[in-house]
């Protein structure tokens, strides 16, 4: 079990690197007494999404709206080098990395030192995959070194094959699902007939952006029906599986849920608890802003430390702290996405996004 204070926001964290399980406190008092208040943010992120991969092995076979726009790219992968670095930084300070970037994290040319390294400066890697490309062999780092390993859901034959495998090496194992307007009915349909699966561990549903590949038109809307028959079927459903949602769904389960304990959600940790790299080494809140250099703050020239502290963080911050000041459940969603406003799902008078 792993105890972290930190002193300028005044709360207590406690990670176990063995199960995953996680513990915030709220707000310490000067006795050192939980006010129940939740901080706002931490001094130094909690997770890093690292994103290893520049190019993308896939990309022909695959057929999502990518918002890395993997397919355009030709660069190079992030160096042993300067993962070693990243790591140097964040050793005693951060717990997990969730390993993604412009392709399937398994493909890295060093994957297998990517994952015994993160464990050597005793940070938990996990990472998502389209699954294409897993063997069993992959499998079986994934057992040994990761937390838990999600697989991206495209329909196809190879995301059922992935998933067995991952299962067979005894791999914690999440289906990652992006909800749009093309995935919606299908969404709905395999929940009510039971889930995806009683041997997977989660299915964590990711609200699809018109980032990169991802188009205006595939957003889901307020407007749109479906969307509240969707939360009507996760708040009254029975599962095998557990069921999370990303982030940016808060405002979708805040308005259409009435069964969710709104103690276990959490509004966009981008900037707040969590950052992103990029393979080049820019540092932004959030993976979202990776084709616009305004969110960058490069790591070539900076310290982790520096770019949590600088200004391009903290106008993103802001957004949190200014949003729908007028809205009685803010604290529940911040006012929603800073980067894709569209796709907020909130249709309240107070609704005001900064």
């Amino acid at each position: 079990m792993i105890k972290y204070y930190d002193k300028e926001n005044k709360f207590v964290e406690i990670f176990n690197p063995q199960t995953g399980f996680y513990l915030r406190s709220g707000i310490l008092d000067e006795n050192g007494k939980d006010t129940g208040v939740d901080p706002f943010m931490r001094n130094f992120p909690q997770l890093i999404d690292v994103g290893i991969m520049e190019r993308c092995v896939c990309a022909h076979k695959c057929k999502v709206d990518c918002y890395q726009k993997a397919v355009c790219r030709t660069g190079e992968n992030m160096s042993l080098e300067n993962y070693k670095k990243i790591l140097e930084q964040c050793k005693g300070k951060t717990f997990q990395y969730a390993l993604g970037g412009a392709g399937d994290p398994d493909t890295h040319e060093n994957f297998e030192e990517i994952l015994k390294l993160s464990r050597e400066y005793g940070i938990v890697p996990n990472f998502t995959t389209s699954g294409i490309t897993m063997t069993e062999e992959k499998a079986k780092l994934c057992k040994e070194y990761c937390g838990a390993v999600a697989v991206s859901y495209h329909g196809e034959p190879y995301t059922q094959r992935a998933i067995g495998m991952l299962i067979d090496a005894g791999v914690k194992t999440n289906i990652h699902y992006v909800l749009g307007k093309n995935s919606i009915d299908h969404a709905i349909k395999t929940l009510k007939d039971g889930g995806f699966g009683e041997d997977i561990n989660a299915v964590v549903f990711l609200l699809y952006k018109p980032i990169g590949l991802g188009k205006m038109g595939n957003i889901l809307t307020v407007d749109n029906p479906k969307v509240n028959e969707f939360f009507n079927v996760i708040d009254n459903g029975n599962f095998h599986h557990k069921i999370g949602f990303d982030s940016c769904t808060c405002a979708g389960i805040v308005n259409y849920t009435k069964q969710i304990n709104m103690d276990s959600i959490d509004y966009c940790e981008g900037g707040r608890y969590s950052m992103y790299i990029d393979a080049q080494m820019n540092a932004m809140p959030c993976s979202f802003g990776n084709q616009n250099p305004k969110y960058f703050v490069s790591l070539n020239d900076h310290t982790i430390e520096e770019a949590w502290n600088s200004s391009v963080f903290e106008e993103f911050r802001d957004s949190f702290r200014n949003s729908c000041k007028g809205c009685k459940n803010r604290s529940m969603c911040g006012g929603g996405c800073p980067i894709c406003r569209d796709i907020v799902l909130c249709n309240r008078k107070e609704k005001d996004l900064v």
